[in-house]
C-alpha cells in the first residue's frame, strides 16, 4: 500500500511540473488521448452526415406531395393555383382572330364583283397564323368596297342616261296622275306642256285629258289631243271622240273613232262607244256588226245583248231582237233602268 500511495503522489508530482519539462513526459502520453478525440469526431462527422442524409431524404420524399395530392395544398401553392388560373385564359390567343364571323361576311362580296383574281389569296391567308387573316381579310374587304364603290355610280350612271321616252312618258304620266287626284289640274298642265316640248308624251296626254273630260273641259282636252297625234293611239282618239260629242259634234266622233278600229280583245269599250254612237247616228247595220263581235268575244255583259236587240229591231229583225232582249234579262247585273227597258220592248214584241 505505501508502494501503491508512492506511486500516485510521483504521478501528481508529475502532472503539477512546470511546462518544459511537461511536454517531453506529455509528448509520450499523448497517442492515447489522441484516439478517443478522433473518435469523437468521426462519431460526429456520421451522424451530421447522417443527419445531413435523412434531411435531404425526407425533403425529396416530402416535396412533392403538395405538388401531387389536392386535398390539403398548402398557402404557398393556393396562390401559386390562383395565379395559374388567372394566366390561362388569356393564353389561348387564338380566339381573337375570331374566324367565325369572317367567313359570314367573304363570301357577300364575292358573287358582286365576280373576280376570280380577288379570291386567289385566300388559300395563302388561310395557311397562316389566325392572327395574321384578319387583317389581310380586312384589307382586301376595304380594297373591295373601294373597287365596288365606282361600279355602283357607274351602274346608277347607265340605268339614267339610256332612259328612253316611253319610260320618261310612263314615269311622268304617274307623276300628273297623283297631281289631278290632289285637284292640282293646273300643276298637271304645266308639266304635260315641259314634257311635250321632248316627245309626244301619249299617256300623260291621256291622264290629263281624261281629267279635263271629268271636269267638262272639253275644248282645253281637245287642245291635248290633235288629231295627228290621236291619229296613232286608240286610247287618244276614244278621249278625242267623247269630247267632240260632248261639244255636240256626233259625226266628228263617229268620224275620229272609224278612221281606224282597234281589235275587240285589246280595245272593248273603244268598240262599245263607236256601237253606241253609231245607233245615235242611225247606223244601225254598222252597229249590230260591232255588237256582234263585242259578244262572239264575251256573252255574259247584258248591255251589250240589249245594244244588239235595239240595233237588230230599228232594221225589223223582231225575232232577232225578242232573243238578244230575252237573254239580256237573263243575265245577272243588268242595271234596273236598262231591265225595265228590256222587260216593255219583250212586251210590245210579243203583243205586236
Amino acid at each position: 500500500m505505501s508502494l501503491l500511495n508512492d506511486a500516485l503522489r510521483a504521478a501528481e508530482q508529475r502532472q503539477d511540473r512546470p511546462a518544459a519539462p511537461g511536454a517531453y513526459a506529455g509528448g509520450q502520453h499523448q497517442p492515447r488521448n489522441r484516439r478517443p478525440l478522433l473518435l469523437m469526431v468521426l462519431v460526429v462527422l456520421v451522424l451530421l452526415v447522417a443527419v445531413m442524409g435523412g434531411y435531404w431524404v425526407l425533403a425529396n420524399s416530402f416535396s412533392p406531395e403538395p405538388m401531387v395530392k389536392e386535398s390539403q395544398p398548402s398557402p404557398d401553392q393556393a396562390v401559386q393555383r390562383d395565379v395559374s388560373v388567372e394566366v390561362l385564359p388569356p393564353a389561348p390567343q387564338p380566339e381573337v382572330a375570331r374566324p367565325e364571323p369572317l367567313p359570314r361576311q367573304a363570301p357577300t362580296p364575292e358573287p358582286e364583283v365576280a373576280q376570280p383574281e380577288v379570291n386567289q389569296p385566300e388559300p395563302a391567308v388561310a395557311s397562316s397564323s389566325p392572327v395574321e387573316e384578319a387583317p389581310v381579310e380586312q384589307e382586301t374587304k376595304s380594297a373591295e368596297t373601294e373597287e365596288e364603290q365606282p361600279e355602283e355610280i357607274s351602274t346608277a350612271g347607265v340605268k339614267q342616261v339610256p332612259e328612253t321616252p316611253a319610260a320618261k312618258d310612263r314615269s311622268t304620266a304617274r307623276q300628273l296622275e297623283r297631281l289631278v287626284a290632289q285637284g292640282n289640274i293646273t300643276d298637271a298642265e304645266r308639266g304635260l306642256a315641259a314634257l311635250t316640248q321632248e316627245q309626244t308624251a301619249p299617256r300623260s296626254r291621256y291622264v290629263v285629258a281624261r281629267a279635263l273630260l271629268v271636269d267638262g273641259k272639253q275644248d282645253q282636252a281637245l287642245g291635248w289631243l290633235p288629231e295627228g297625234i290621236a291619229a296613232d293611239h286608240p286610247g287618244l282618239r276614244l278621249l278625242r271622240a267623247r269630247a267632240q260629242h260632248a261639244n255636240s259634234d256626233l259625226a266628228a266622233a263617229v268620224n275620229t273613232l272609224s278612221a281606224s278600229v282597234p281589235p275587240v280583245q285589246d280595245h272593248a269599250e273603244y268598240r262599245v262607244t263607236l256601237a253606241t254612237l253609231l245607233q245615235q247616228q242611225g247606223k244601225n247595220g254598222e252597229a249590230a256588226r260591232h255588237w256582234a263581235e263585242l259578244i262572239a268575244w264575251d256573252d255574259s255583259q247584258g248591255p251589250w245583248w240589249v245594244g244588239l236587240a235595239i240595233s237588230l229591231e230599228a232594221q225589223g229583225e223582231q225575232a232577232g231582237a225578242a232573243r238578244a232582249y230575252r237573254q239580256a234579262a237573263e243575265l245577272p247585273g243588268l242595271p234596273r233602268s236598262l231591265a225595265d227597258y228590256v222587260q216593255r220592248r219583250l212586251q210590245a214584241l210579243r203583243a205586236g
